[in-house]
C-alpha cells in the first residue's frame, strides 16, 4: 500500500470511530456492470469510471435511518472506496505499467443519471456539483463516478489495460470505450477478468493474437474435427488432400469475412440453423464414406459445407473482434491462418494413425465403415439436439 493510501486508511479509521450513524459492510453483488472511458491526450491519459457502490464498499459506508447513504459524511469513505477500486486496474504504456493516478474527482450518482453515453457527458457529470445533501436512497443503490489522470511518457505509445474485477461480484461486465490520440474510438465489452487488453493494438500484435485464437479454436471444436476426420478417412496420402482442404479453407474464409462485415443475417434463427447444418455436414460426409466416397468431386461438397462452417467460425469470433483494433481484415486473415495451422497439425497426426490402423488392425474398407459409422452416430445426435433449438423458429 502506498503512503497516500496508508494515510487515507488511517484517517478513515479514525473518522469511522466518530460516526454517529450506522455502517454497512460489503456483500458481494450477483451482477456488476462497470463503465469506463479511457482517453489519451498528449502526455496524459484520463480514466472516467462508474461503478456500483455495493461492489466496492470494502470500507465502512456511513448510513442513516433505513440504510440511506449519509451524504454529509460520505466524501472520505467514497474516496477511499473508489481509490481502492482503481488499484484493481492496471494501465500499461508500451508494456510498462503506469504509476499511481491522480484522483481528480469522486461523485456519488443516482441510477437515473444516465450520463455515460459519451466521454464528455460522463466527465462533466463526475466533475460537477455533488448531489443534494437531502437525497434519500439506500446506500446499495448508489453509483460512484470518478476521474483519474495518468502521466504518459509519449504521445505515440500504445496503451493496454487489465481490469481485475472478479472480486467485485459473482458476474462482472466491463463496458469500456477508448479514444486514441488520433481520435479513433474503440469499444469493448469484457466479462470477468479478461487479462491484459491492448486498447489500440499494432497489426503484428493483432495478427499474433488471432493466429493463436484460430489455432486453439480448431483444436477445441469437436464438430470441426469430426468433419475433418470424415475428409481424411478415404485418403491415404497427404497430396490428394490438398485440393479438398484448400476448398474448405477458401469457402470458410468467404463466409467468415462476410459475417465480420455484417453481410450475414442477424436474426435469432441464424445461429441454430448454422449449427444444425454443421451437424448435417458431418452426417452426410460420414454416410458418403460408408456408401461410396466420391473422391473426385469431394472438393465441391467440401466447398459447400465450408461456407457453412465459416459462419460457425464467425460465431466464435463475434465477441473477439473487438480486440482487432483498426486491423479487422488482418485479424480475420490471421484467424484463418491459425485455423489452417491447426488443421495441418490434425492431418499430420491423423494420416499415419489411419495408415497404421488399416494396415495392422482392420481392413481399410471395414475400418472406413466403422469409423464413419461412429462419426455419423455422433453427428446424428448433435443434429437432433440442434434441430430442437431451431424448432421454435420454424413455426414463425
Amino acid at each position: 500500500m502506498t503512503t497516500r493510501r496508508a494515510l487515507a486508511a488511517a484517517a478513515l479509521a479514525l473518522f469511522s470511530l466518530a460516526l454517529p450513524a450506522s455502517v454497512r459492510a460489503h456483500e458481494m453483488p450477483n451482477d456488476v456492470t462497470v463503465r469506463m472511458f479511457v482517453r489519451a491526450e498528449g502526455k496524459r491519459a484520463t480514466l472516467v469510471v462508474r461503478v456500483p457502490l455495493a461492489a466496492i464498499a470494502e470500507v465502512q459506508i456511513p448510513t442513516g435511518r433505513g440504510g440511506v447513504l449519509d451524504l454529509a459524511n460520505a466524501a472520505l469513505p467514497l474516496r477511499e472506496a473508489v481509490e481502492g477500486f482503481v488499484d484493481l486496474i492496471t494501465i500499461s504504456e508500451d508494456g510498462r505499467p503506469l504509476g499511481e493516478p491522480k484522483t481528480v474527482a469522486v461523485r456519488p450518482s443516482l441510477p437515473s443519471e444516465a450520463v455515460f453515453g459519451s466521454y464528455e457527458s460522463a466527465l462533466a457529470h463526475a466533475t460537477g456539483p455533488q448531489p443534494p445533501g437531502d437525497t434519500e436512497l439506500a446506500w446499495q443503490e448508489w453509483l460512484v463516478d470518478a476521474v483519474f489522470e495518468y502521466p504518459l511518457a509519449s504521445e505515440t505509445s500504445r496503451l493496454a489495460i487489465r481490469p481485475s474485477f472478479m472480486s467485485l461480484g459473482k458476474r462482472v461486465l466491463t463496458v469500456l470505450r477508448f479514444r486514441t490520440q488520433k481520435g479513433a474510438e474503440r469499444a469493448f465489452e469484457l466479462s470477468g477478468d479478461p487479462g491484459t487488453v491492448e486498447l489500440d493494438p499494432s497489426w503484428t500484435s493483432a495478427a499474433l493474437r488471432f493466429v493463436r485464437l484460430g489455432f486453439r479454436h480448431i483444436l477445441d471444436g469437436t464438430d470441426h474435427l469430426l468433419f475433418l476426420l470424415c475428409l481424411v478417412i478415404p485418403f491415404r496420402r497427404f497430396r490428394p488432400l490438398v485440393l479438398v482442404v484448400t476448398s474448405f479453407t477458401v469457402a470458410h474464409s468467404i463466409t467468415l469475412i462476410a459475417s465480420a462485415f455484417d453481410l450475414a443475417p442477424r436474426a435469432a434463427w441464424f445461429p441454430p440453423l448454422i449449427e444444425t447444418l454443421i451437424a448435417i455436414s458431418i452426417v452426410y460426409m460420414a454416410i458418403e464414406n460408408i456408401v461410396a466416397p466420391q473422391l473426385k468431386r469431394r472438393w465441391i461438397i467440401t466447398f459447400a459445407f465450408g461456407l457453412v462452417h465459416g459462419f460457425g467460425f464467425s460465431f466464435a469470433l463475434k465477441e473477439t473482434l473487438q480486440f482487432a483494433g483498426a486491423h479487422l481484415l488482418t485479424s480475420l486473415l490471421s484467424f484463418n491462418v491459425g485455423v489452417e495451422l491447426g488443421q495441418l497439425l490434425v492431418l499430420i497426426a491423423l494420416l499415419p494413425l489411419l495408415e497404421l490402423l488399416f494396415r495392422a488392425l482392420v481392413p481399410e474398407r471395414l475400418g472406413t465403415i466403422l469409423l464413419s459409422a461412429f462419426v455419423a452416430h455422433t453427428g446424428w445426435h448433435w443434429m437432433l439436439e440442434r434441430v430442437e433449438l431451431l424448432r421454435p423458429f420454424l413455426g414463425r
